[in-house]
């Protein structure tokens, strides 16, 4: 492996001289920080090639260099060989060029027709075509196999239903370089499926496409050629099937990957830190009853739609519930708020770092303190000094790359902002800890930090609860992993049960292989509750 690490090479089978778009030695440059250096890039009609790299590395600059949203501080760009300049991102749509953001860019208040249509509106004369615009709108949202409605309002919509949407606003004119930037980050696995198929067709359609992932499965089941990113700079160029995904993940890294989940603690002996018991959150789960001991990573699997986030959000307070108790650190919880469980020792991290977890247009300081302002704050004026001193031992603690601390949260990379939600929510000193995706939209690296963050906690005598939609994460880490179906926990997993098998057969059954009607297996140990 060492030699694939330290000796890059461009390589690729042969394919069309002339490239749909190219990439010249393109930079960029912001007052004193080079951000990205002297990039090449071929990108050929029916191929896809991935571009891959740690957060940081420089990809979302590159996309936005390609789409127009960014002009090249140095460098130029070619279409079918001919030189071409973008001011703005209207200007390379318009010459074919369209990029599938990360972050979700709709109107909230418009309908998904009006989304998709928003200034390209279909006409009849002086009138817009409605009928039209809804039809259309229909056969997009299948392909992109959403279930969303035409007539439905975007801001009604979840996560995932939002991002298929703005792909399907991607593929509605006829397009000759595609680029998708994190596409499936918040996408179940059956719209993962769906997406990939969507990829495939356009290749096969004679579309180049450019995809950014750090789900590295999907890179090695899609990618014809691979381009290493790393701080800033351009690695090299693989056929897609010369690399595994470790060699991806260490050519991302520059180093030989060491275990990426920490080892796994000894069984914890202590009474449960919280008690749940017969939780029913409106629209979420129906009669849950779980608890999470001192020194112990309690996993939460199952599919998208089986109500894992509205059970938590429903203990939070967040959403309408009952429960016949929740008892936290010895008392009883009556009335629940997230402050109110704050200050009882519970703190929860939200999926939605960029819309619920963050205010990106303020800065760190901000950030880090504005949930626990007592902690750095007790008396009436608000002591900056104190909060930029918190601010730097945080950074440092957590490793947040960040090139000023003045710096506003948005302009973090995703896996720097994942930390500092996680130092935010850990200012608050909590005894349990829950978190929601810790490691959605964020690389190789950053992913191994984050385990061992939780880890780290845990092993202090934390309580920790993880939901996660990814599979080998709830093996990695968890203690004990429950799995969720259509509101209810249908199996408990312990110790050698907890593997990728169980937690999916459990999760599209409703039951465990080789576990009986009495929920029981062979061993005699509970494996089914609810």
């Amino acid at each position: 492996m060492n030699a694939v690490v330290s000796s890059p090479m461009v390589s690729s089978p042969e394919r069309p001289a002339v490239a749909a778009l190219r990439a010249e030695d393109i930079g960029k440059v912001y007052g004193q920080i080079t951000v990205l250096s002297d990039v090449t890039l071929d990108i050929h009609p029916g191929e896809v090639h991935a571009i891959i790299g740690e957060n940081g590395a420089g990809k979302s600059t590159l996309m936005k260099l390609l789409s127009g949203h960014v002009v090249p501080t140095t460098g130029r760009l070619l279409m079918a060989g001919q030189p071409i300049e973008f001011r703005t991102a209207v200007e390379a749509e318009a010459a074919g060029i369209v990029l599938v953001h990360q972050e979700i860019l709709l109107a909230a208040d418009l309908t998904v027709a009006e989304n998709l249509f928003l200034g390209r509106e279909a006409g009849r004369g002086l009138m817009v075509d409605d009928t039209l615009m809804n039809r259309r709108t229909a056969e997009l949202l299948a392909r992109v196999g959403s279930t969303a409605r035409p007539r439905d309002r975007v801001g009604t919509l979840s996560l995932a239903q939002r991002q298929l949407v703005q792909i399907a606003r991607a593929l509605l004119d006829e397009r000759k370089v595609v680029i998708f930037d994190e596409p499936t980050a918040v996408l179940a696995n059956e719209e993962v499926a769906a997406l990939l198929d969507i990829v495939r067709s356009l290749r096969d359609q004679g579309v180049a496409v450019l995809y950014i992932s750090h789900r590295l499965d999907e890179v090695q089941a899609l990618a014809d050629r691979i381009t290493v990113l790393r701080d800033g700079r351009m690695i090299g160029t693989w056929p897609g099937a010369s690399l595994g995904q470790r060699e991806m993940a260490e050519l991302m890294v520059g180093r030989e990957l060491d275990m990426l989940y920490p080892h796994k603690r000894p069984a914890t002996t202590e009474a449960p830190a919280l008690s749940v018991t017969d939780l029913s959150v409106d629209n979420g789960g129906q009669k849950v009853s779980f608890a999470v001991s001192p020194g112990e990573v309690l996993g939460i699997g199952g599919m998208i739609g089986a109500g894992r986030t509205e059970l938590i959000e429903g203990l939070m307070g967040l959403r309408p519930s009952q429960a016949r108790s929740v008892v936290l650190n010895g008392k009883d919880i009556k009335h629940r708020s997230v402050r109110t469980m704050m200050e009882a020792g519970l703190v929860y991290l939200t999926e939605d770092r960029k819309g619920k977890g963050l205010l990106l247009e303020e800065k760190l300081g901000p950030n880090l303190t504005l949930q626990a302002l007592d902690t750095v704050n007790p008396g009436a004026v608000l002591d900056r000094g104190k909060e930029n001193s918190r601010l730097e031992r945080v950074v440092a603690d957590y490793d947040i790359r960040v090139r000023s601390l003045r710096l506003e949260a948005g302009k973090l990379s995703g896996g720097n902002q994942q930390k500092l939600l996680l130092a935010k929510v850990m200012l608050a000193d909590p005894a349990v800890v829950i978190i929601d995706e810790p490691t959605r939209g964020i690389d190789i690296g950053n992913k191994s930090q984050i385990y061992d963050f939780i880890d780290a906690m845990v092993r202090e005598g934390k309580a920790c609860i993880v939901i996660s939609s990814e599979m080998s994460e709830l093996v990695g880490l968890a203690d004990r992993v429950l799995v969720m179906r259509a509101g209810k926990i249908v199996a408990e997993l312990r110790g050698n049960e907890i593997n990728e098998e169980n937690v999916v057969f459990a999760a599209t059954t409703g039951g465990r292989e080789g576990v009986g009607e009495d929920g029981y297996d062979d061993s005699g140990s509970n494996n089914l509750t609810g």
